[in-house]
């Protein structure tokens, strides 16, 4: 749902990846002019092709980021974290050269679920408490630590989306299947949350609203699921044989350590919150639905 009430005088994204462009084109279909960070020569060409403003800069370099069109336009930071560490210093930089005379009206960010961390498969809502246990998740909680302190310092309204994983078209881990890359037992899977990109899309464009201020909300198409099971549902409407399946033992030998990461952490999200107040009805409510859009 978009509030076309809104008082902002422009669209700027961070970070406009392949949700960025999706939710550049639901704006740009309402009429409103879109601007994009570039840091590259061929993302500039995309951004072109797309009809979307482009202002070419670097998150990793400071100097770069004066002077963005950041007054009065609803903000949307995607851009990931650096790589490393426990600190996100691109969202660092980026709020540090966004001084008075440059201010949006409203800043909205895509975080990660992991910010809780553990929860053995528990349902969990937006007043659980965060435990982040890994690295990128950390880095995901410094970020948005950052951006509350600083939205309360110059009386910016901050939405934060915590976000589990998103699946659509070129986003399924069809090579992985295809190289038959183990997966844990379905009894010993972890509880995962996802949502389709288009659906992630949607509620990016409704948190513009005036309620969605100031708040944060879990993203996820509430489905109970678990990893093993979206593996083989993928291998499945893809003719593709389902992973092996391994008990811990093995996993810890045979699977990478960034999935293991993943695998370590269970828990469910009460996706309620967005729905309700978000006015969310979502394009696609389980995985099966969402796989139709992705041949």
């Amino acid at each position: 749902m978009i509030d076309k009430d809104k008082p902002f005088k422009h669209v700027l994204i961070i970070g406009c990846g392949d949700i960025g462009l999706r939710v550049a084109k639901i704006w740009k279909k309402a009429s409103k002019s879109v601007f994009a960070l570039a840091r590259s020569e061929s993302s500039i060409d995309l951004f072109r092709q797309q009809h979307i403003h482009t202002c070419q800069a670097d998150l990793d370099d400071p100097e770069s980021l004066r002077h963005l069109p950041s007054k009065q336009s609803l903000l949307y930071y995607f851009a990931p974290p650096p790589a490393t560490g426990q600190k996100d210093s691109r969202m660092t930089h980026f709020l540090e050269n966004l001084d008075a005379e440059h201010l949006p009206t409203h800043l909205i960010y895509i975080s990660t679920s992991g910010v809780y961390g553990d929860h053995g498969g528990e349902l969990i809502n937006e007043q659980t408490a965060v435990n982040p246990q890994v690295d990128r998740a950390k880095r995901r909680y410094h970020a948005e630590q950052q951006l509350q302190q600083w939205g309360e310092q110059k009386a910016v309204p901050i939405t934060i989306l915590r976000v589990g994983g998103i699946y659509g078209p070129e986003r399924l881990p069809l090579q992985r299947l295809k190289d038959q890359i183990p997966m844990l037992h379905e009894n010993l899977s972890p509880q995962t949350n996802r949502i389709h990109a288009d659906d992630l899309a949607q509620v990016c464009v409704a948190a513009a609203s005036e309620k969605a201020e100031g708040e944060i909300y879990n993203v996820s198409d509430g489905t109970n699921s678990n990893m093993t099971e979206y593996f083989n549902t993928i291998a499945d409407f893809c003719n593709l044989p389902r992973p092996p399946l391994v008990d811990w033992d093995e996993a810890e030998k045979t699977i990478s350590k960034g999935m293991l990461s993943y695998l370590k952490e269970s828990r469910q999200m009460d996706n309620s919150k967005m729905l309700n107040e978000l006015e969310i009805e979502l394009i696609y409510p389980t995985l099966k639905d969402g796989l139709k859009s992705c041949t």
